[in-house]
């Protein structure tokens, strides 16, 4: 979703700015636009800056909440793989319009069988610049997402800086879609 006409803000609302990642308070009444809305956050621009709205703020926006399905933490039983990184998909750079997977920021996942049931996903994920301040946010994203996924109990998302990201490490539909091939 774009949105090049303005949006009043129905109530406060919280956001994070980009790309400082630091948080913002929006007042109710303020005016915005939607740069973007991926994976049920949105980019705006008011107040003179960029930011992050999360998808439990999307009503500020005159915006219906999306149905989430939550399975609640220690389900237990296999982990579907695959919906693993489904899951990922629904993770956005807000600056970026394709998802972290096909951006090529998750250098790894791995499912690990706990003794007391249920799962642990360890997660290895960059970013596209080291100096992004958003970082902690997109991990946070990427874990909530995995704890949505049936039988995962524990997760660790951990940012590294090795390899270093570089634009051969995108799928060619994020190349695509960036307009890059």
């Amino acid at each position: 979703m774009y949105s090049s006409e303005p949006i009043i803000l129905k109530r406060d609302c919280h956001a994070i700015m980009i790309p400082s990642g630091t948080p913002h308070l929006f007042a109710a009444g303020t005016e915005v636009t939607i740069t973007q809305s991926l994976g049920g956050t949105y980019t705006v621009i008011g107040d003179g800056v960029m930011a992050r709205i999360g998808e439990h703020d999307a009503d500020a926006l005159g915006i219906e909440k999306q149905a989430t399905t939550n399975v609640t933490k220690g389900s237990t039983g296999p982990v579907n793989e695959p919906q693993l990184w489904e899951a990922m998909k629904n993770c956005y750079d807000p600056e970026i319009p394709v998802n972290v997977v096909d951006l090529g920021l998750i250098y790894d996942c791995k499912v690990t069988p706990l003794e007391e049931g249920g799962n642990k996903v360890d997660v290895k994920m960059t970013l596209t610049a080291p100096g992004c301040g958003m970082g902690g946010v997109i991990a946070g994203d990427v874990e909530q997402r995995l704890f949505g996924v049936p039988g995962v109990t524990d997760v660790h998302v951990e940012v590294v800086w090795d390899p270093i990201w570089n634009q051969s490490m995108m799928s060619d539909a994020a190349r695509l879609q960036l307009g890059l091939m």
